[in-house]
């Protein structure tokens, strides 16, 4: 007899993660301002929303004993967030830490549990790509000096400054539009059946609903 489908899948994850992050990529788009308060409100929002979204999977996605990745991409979601709001740090080296900080453990473990799920969890390859991304924006954010400050002049607008807190948030808000693109487009594409051995022929039929709704280990 086969088991009822889920109603929120992978999929459902994939799509929240993607919309969170598009709505970060265009808040820090139109912004004017690119300051560590503003970055921080953004970042902070987007951690918190992942947090939640990852525990809700962790429980109503992920089968017994996968979800481990969930739940810790959850907590350093979550810690992150809580960072972010505390009044005293919203400075620029406080961004660029905390920001770092996040993305190189939220990308590591993300990659490992695709790595280690690539070979039963159709949604691994995602989970590979989106902690890719995050290791890279930690690589990129330690290239920039916190007290980075280029003087230059433009036509009509007179003399700005470019700064390593500009750089910085406006980082982010390219790694944001990144992950909203690629998720959205995972989201929306047809899911592979998970490799399945020796399955009865009566149990054949159950497969490709088994591999959407329930992933053994990849995060994204």
């Amino acid at each position: 007899m086969s088991a009822p489908a889920r109603t929120f899948t992978v999929r459902h994850v994939q799509l929240l993660r993607a919309l969170f992050a598009a709505a970060s990529a265009l808040m820090i788009t139109f912004s004017p301002d690119h300051s560590a308060a503003v970055g921080f409100s953004v970042f902070g929002g987007f951690a918190a929303a992942s947090g939640f979204i990852l525990i809700l999977a962790a429980w109503v996605v992920a089968s017994a004993g996968t979800r481990w990745p969930f739940i810790l991409l959850a907590t350093i979601d979550l810690m992150a967030a809580i960072a972010s709001g505390i009044p005293p740090w919203r400075n620029d080296v406080a961004f660029l830490v905390v920001v770092i900080v996040w993305a190189a453990a939220s990308g590591l473990v993300e990659l490992i549990a695709g790595l280690r799920a690539r070979r039963t969890d159709p949604a691994a390859k995602d989970a590979i790509t989106v902690g890719s991304l995050g290791l890279l924006l930690a690589v990129v954010l330690l290239f920039i000096p916190a007290d980075y400050s280029l003087q230059y002049s433009v036509d009509g607008a007179g003399a700005l400054t470019l700064s390593g807190i500009i750089l910085a948030v406006g980082m982010f808000g390219g790694y944001a539009a990144i992950v909203a693109v690629f998720l959205a487009i995972a989201g929306f594409s047809p899911r592979r059946a998970a490799p399945v051995r020796d399955t009865p022929k009566a149990d054949t039929e159950d497969t490709d609903a088994a591999s959407e709704s329930t992933p053994t280990g990849g995060a994204a």
